[in-house]
């Protein structure tokens, strides 16, 4: 495979993962959305907690999602963003399999986390690959 396919092959999976992990991030902005996402009420008493932490995840997400788009293009960021979006996915995927009873809405959000996993990882691979 030439430096060129690599180069670009690695681009795509970057922004793909980049994009899975941006879009949740619109939840800050759109706290109406929280029920749609995550299959939670975020409506009624004591709920105000609730939106502001779920908000406050879509945040960071919506930051790991800035950085992996970033490292599409910038090979410098390739380590670190990879790291940060392998550990944020792998501690939802770690906490969401170790938690009986989740809403099928959270479960979905982790089975497009393990997809986004594997791309991440081949990702990584191919950036291995070209460093060696």
């Amino acid at each position: 495979m030439t430096d060129m396919w690599l180069d670009r092959v690695t681009t795509a999976l970057l922004l793909l993962v980049g994009l899975v992990n941006l879009l949740p991030g619109f939840v800050a902005f759109a706290p109406s959305q929280i029920t749609t996402a995550y299959g939670v009420s975020a409506d009624g008493p004591g709920s105000a907690d609730l939106t502001v932490l779920l908000r406050h995840r879509a945040v960071l997400l919506g930051l790991v999602g800035l950085a992996l788009l970033c490292a599409a293009f910038v090979p410098s960021f390739h380590l670190p963003a990879v790291t940060t979006g392998a550990i944020s996915m792998g501690s939802f995927l770690l906490l969401a399999y170790s938690t009986p009873g989740l809403h099928s809405a959270t479960m979905r959000v982790a089975r497009i986390d393990i997809a986004a996993l594997v791309v991440l990882a081949v990702a990584a691979v191919l950036i291995l690959r070209k460093s060696a």
